[in-house]
């Protein structure tokens, strides 16, 4: 009787080996799509799509222009992770996109975490784009891709900042993989173009007097508009000014009937970049200024 109860009994499953793989980690997938056009006399939302781990939220604002959160749920990206993002501004509408928190990009086992990011404004809109800082951790692996579609007489605002490391944290990015792709069209015709590679040994790179010179943060802020050239040397005098630490500097483009200003700005620690940020952004956005979530 003792064997019979016994034999009917479940067996114990196997325990795994170490020779046995590891089983597949769940990854991050998200996307998100955000149309707003013009509508009695201010800029409103039309369609919006959300999927996975991507979310966008919109503040109560009183005017133009409408503003736009973008939120991954996740908490950062790591390798094999997939986010991507679609901005459509219509014509004569303007909208203002940030993130609700610095993007975190964690170390790699394998494989790398992309993001894809498109912007289309029609004929007299305007976006700017302007995400919290990205924070990459050591061994990290990553890559983004910017494509930029701007209608006739269109204006965009662009800045995508870096940090390698948080000096207040103890932490330094070391090795790791970063590509950064930048592509912008206005009326169809290719205005700026760019590609930022780093990698593997991202410390040994940012050391040398070409690249960074040994800072660990870093910004690049595009601005293409017919106004770019009116605001150039107040743009070198945020960025030259030693009392705020950082270097960098800015330059003026004619491109069709617009302009494009392109900045790069490089400082010891993520405090001291956003010190020259935060006035640069202020006087590029004109009257809609900081995003709010930037001051809390």
């Amino acid at each position: 009787m003792v064997d019979t109860i016994e034999n009917t009994l479940p067996s114990r499953p196997a325990l795994p080996s170490a020779a046995d793989p590891l089983p597949a980690a769940q990854r991050v997938a998200g996307r998100a799509r955000l149309f707003c056009g013009k509508s009695d006399g201010r800029t409103r939302l039309q369609r919006l799509y959300q999927d996975g781990s991507a979310k966008i939220r919109l503040p109560a604002v009183k005017g133009d222009p409408l503003e736009a959160v973008l939120i991954n749920t996740a908490g950062g990206m790591t390798g094999g992770d997939r986010l991507g993002w679609t901005i459509e501004v219509g014509a004569g509408a303007s909208a203002s996109i940030t993130t609700q928190a610095c993007e975190k990009l964690y170390r790699a086992a394998a494989d790398r975490a992309e993001t894809s990011v498109g912007l289309r404004v029609g004929p007299g809109g305007r976006i700017a784009w302007l995400p919290q800082e990205t924070i990459v951790f050591d061994r990290a692996a990553f890559a983004r891709t910017l494509d930029v579609e701007l209608g006739d007489g269109a204006e965009a605002l662009i800045l995508e900042a870096t940090l390698f490391g948080r000096l207040a944290m103890g932490e330094r990015t070391v090795q790791g993989s970063f590509h950064d792709r930048w592509r912008v069209r206005q009326g169809g015709a290719l205005v700026h173009a760019e590609d930022f590679r780093l990698g593997p040994d991202i410390a040994v790179t940012l050391q040398r007097r070409a690249a960074t010179g040994g800072a660990l943060a870093l910004a690049t802020v595009l601005l293409v508009s017919p106004q770019a050239e009116d605001l150039l040397e107040k743009v070198r005098a945020i960025i030259g000014d030693p009392a705020i630490g950082g270097w960098g500097g800015a330059s003026f483009w004619s491109v069709g009937r617009s302009g494009k200003l392109l900045a790069r700005l490089c400082a010891g620690d993520g405090y001291q970049l956003r010190k020259r940020l935060v006035p640069l952004v202020e006087l590029l956005n004109g009257r809609a200024g900081l995003p709010k979530l930037w001051s809390l």
